[in-house]
């Protein structure tokens, strides 16, 4: 590209980093580099969900694109009203049947890796890739006379790049947002400065998560006909419950359950307060993830009913992750830097939302800085609209995604009966 109008820095290859490497393609007059920390943009993860609010959203990227996702979730897209969740009361010896979650349209299910597949395959020539970049640090010009000057990033393994545009895809343990959040402090009444300062850095949220894949196989050998096979399906009980359902074309299960701390889970959004909230059972806020025997992994589910029994059986051994959620915060751009996805509002896993939210992300930041009229000394203010639209929905998509988890697990005073109702008024946005 000769005389881009301005070039653009990704930090962060994920679901939502490479959304937007791919909408920005339609716009033939910037540059795009995403940098990603690891050796390779395969990631092997588990399943991912995304629902029709933003898969109507990829479905823009064209029908070519569209296609080759339909053709790994296995089913076609629809926005019927149709049985998307079967939900039972678990924690007992016969389990009973509760309610269809009815939604208009689809989860669409995806293997993690299969899904960045598709996205990493419909990068334009004018989109460079860099992997092994892990970024340590930016440096922002603010001063007046160089406010159009290049932010210069660097790497882990001591390399330099610029950009004119800095966008901060890179997680919950993002780089990017604890820089700008000083960046921003630093602007403000000394009052205003510790809160801003306090959301730098992601907190425990109370939530544990199990996560693994099964063999369709296996569990078809040991079942034949077990619902799992055909459907999604949520095994719940008092503070614990699991979901599963099938991905890669049937040929694995998802099984990803759930332990909710409820004084924690309770305050994950709320402002500091004098007393220090608790890191996960006392380790450092680094050590989230740790490896589990298929005896970890079913502990928390041993008293469940047969039906679930027959999935976890099948359970070889998982991961066990201490889902971190990152507060409210009181912006997501600073300058000519923002962030977005897990970076911007890492939320709990409860409605499936995290992939979808950053998915909305990146069409509308590909919306502002496309647009004819946002030039380099525009995009301050392009990223203002961004932030304006983006971060109230966002934020209210946490806080419903966390009362789901909490609904699934008997936490609220909601009796049987009304429990379906409830939970369906609150993913109606979904």
């Amino acid at each position: 590209m000769s005389n881009p109008k301005f070039r653009i820095a990704i930090c962060g290859g994920g679901v939502g980093g490479l959304t937007l490497a791919v909408a920005l393609s339609r716009h033939q007059d910037i540059a795009v580099d995403v940098y990603e920390a690891a050796q390779s943009f395969c990631e092997i993860g588990t399943g991912i969900g995304v629902w029709p609010r933003a898969f109507k959203v990829l479905r823009k990227f064209g029908p070519d694109f569209e296609q080759q996702l339909l053709q790994r979730c296995g089913y076609e897209y629809t926005e019927e009203y149709v049985p998307a969740i079967k939900n039972r009361k678990s924690d007992q010896a016969v389990g009973i049947e509760l309610f269809d979650l009815m939604t208009k349209g689809k989860l669409m299910r995806f293997h993690r890796a299969d899904f960045q597949g598709v996205l990493l395959s419909f990068l334009p020539p004018s989109c460079t890739t860099h992997n092994a970049k892990r970024l340590i640090s930016y440096t922002q010009p603010l001063e007046d006379g160089s406010r159009n000057s290049s932010i210069t990033l660097t790497f882990k393994d001591g390399s330099t790049a610029t950009c004119d545009v800095l966008i901060g895809a890179d997680g919950i343990k993002s780089v990017v947002r604890p820089c700008m959040l000083r960046e921003l402090a630093e602007s403000m009444d000394p009052d205003e400065k510790q809160s801003v300062l306090s959301c730098m850095n992601p907190i425990w949220s109370g939530v544990t998560a199990y996560r693994t894949l099964v063999s369709a196989q296996k569990l078809r050998a040991r079942c034949p006909d077990h619902r799992v096979l055909r459907e999604f399906t949520q095994y719940m009980g008092k503070d614990a419950y699991f979901l599963t359902y099938p991905i890669s074309l049937g040929q694995y299960v998802n099984i990803s359950g759930f332990t909710l701390e409820r004084d924690l889970v309770e305050s994950a959004y709320e402002a500091d307060t004098d007393i220090p909230r608790p890191s996960f059972k006392g380790k450092t806020n680094d050590e989230w993830v740790s490896e589990l025997t298929a005896q970890q992994f079913t502990e928390p589910f041993k008293d469940f009913e047969e039906d679930a029994q027959h999935i976890l059986e099948c359970v070889e051994k998982g991961t066990l992750l201490a889902v971190h959620t990152v507060k409210t915060l009181p912006s997501t751009n600073f300058g000519r830097v923002a962030i977005m996805g897990d970076a911007a509002h890492a939320m709990s896993p409860f409605q499936g939302s995290g992939a979808g939210q950053s998915i909305e992300d990146a069409y509308l930041l590909m919306t502002v800085l496309g647009h004819k009229s946002t030039t380099l000394e525009m995009v301050p203010r392009a990223f203002a609209i961004y932030d304006r639209l983006r971060r109230p929905f966002s934020s209210e998509v946490a806080r419903r995604s966390m009362r789901s988890g909490q609904l699934c697990t008997f936490q609220e005073d909601v009796p049987l009966h009304e429990l379906g109702d409830t939970i369906t008024k609150n993913w109606e946005w979904a």
